[in-house]
């Protein structure tokens, strides 16, 4: 009998399971067709996207390649970006730009290098005319303890450094396309951090959880502070959260083997597909309903509120008098 009704429990648990995903992904598919249909064509612009060859960057760039934008991922593995792009033309079914298509380009971008930041925008100052959105999507989640070519604390140094760079060297370019966009995708995890000017680089004490959250406070702050730097220009910056998105971001998070069919089954049921957690991202991106709207923070399509250490104009303001030093953007 108990037997009996452990499997029924467990097939009534299944079930439900099931009928969840099936539930959330009609949602999901609505809200991209909804998100899609109030988009405007993105014919004749150039959109670069970080980290755009898996998760939500990949699903990204798919879709604005679809939206008929010329799409430049930057990534730090020249093969694996490769290998996404041949995929991704095959199932958007790539129309050369002459016949009224989109077009997608490979380069390399290793946020974890300064020097391989300043080679990737030098590299799109030469080569490209205009730039109407930059999409710093990139991210490392939670690793051990480890330092970027630079001496940088890993996830603050790819997070927030590396972007910060990488924004401030195209932001000519950015001006001179006007109306263009920057979109910056943080995280809910936020929340959790803080900003410690006299530990930034982790050097005293470690928490990779903690680190996390305080690169991600960090994009939200560098946001905020920039969008004020820009008023006028005609460009505007806004960040997001995607939600909680089933990616290979989480690598370094270790799950007993034990329980990792349960966790598979809970983050198929429960976790949004990359496709859905890039709908901000292309929302931000493409919209004309946030067209002059800037300095905002975006979960699913909507505006929502920051917590104040998220609005802390005088941190933001040091952490950017900081980050310029660390960059080399200030002697």
């Amino acid at each position: 009998m108990a037997a009996a009704v452990v499997v029924a429990a467990a097939l009534g648990g299944g079930l439900f399971l099931v009928a969840w995903r099936w539930l959330r992904g009609a949602r999901g598919s609505a809200a991209a067709a909804g998100a899609g249909a109030a988009s405007a064509s993105m014919r004749g612009k150039t959109v670069i996207i970080t980290g755009a060859n898996s998760g939500i960057g990949r699903a990204a760039a798919a879709e604005l390649l679809r939206m008929r934008a010329r799409v430049i991922m930057g990534c730090r593995d020249r093969a694996r970006a490769e290998r996404a792009a041949r995929e991704i033309r095959a199932e958007v079914g790539e129309r050369p730009p002459a016949e009224g298509g989109g077009e997608l380009v490979v380069r390399e971008l290793d946020l974890a290098s300064l020097r391989s930041v300043r080679a990737f925008c030098h590299r799109v100052l030469q080569e490209e005319p205009r730039l109407d959105v930059l999409i710093n999507n990139a991210g490392i989640f939670q690793c051990p303890y480890m330092k970027t070519e630079d001496g940088f604390e890993m996830q603050f140094g790819v997070n927030h450094l590396g972007h910060f760079l990488l924004t401030n060297l195209l932001l000519g370019l950015l001006k001179n396309s006007a109306p263009s966009r920057i979109v910056v995708v943080s995280s809910k995890l936020y929340k959790y951090g803080e900003i410690n000017f006299e530990d930034l680089n982790s050097e005293f004490s470690y928490n990779k959880s903690f680190c996390y959250s305080r690169s991600k406070l960090a994009n939200i702050l560098f946001a905020r502070e920039l969008a004020h730097r820009l008023e006028g220009t005609g460009v505007t910056v806004n960040s997001l959260h995607p939600g909680i998105v089933r990616t290979n971001l989480g690598r370094y998070v270790n799950i007993p083997l034990l329980a990792k069919p349960l966790f598979n089954l809970v983050s198929w049921a429960f976790f949004k597909t990359p496709l859905e957690g890039a709908q901000t991202s292309i929302y931000l991106a493409s919209s004309p309903d946030v067209e002059g709207v800037s300095g905002k923070y975006f979960g699913d399509c909507k505006e929502e509120e920051l917590l104040p250490k998220a609005m802390d104009d005088l941190v933001a303001r040091k952490l950017w008098d900081i980050s310029e030093v660390m960059v080399g953007l200030l002697k």
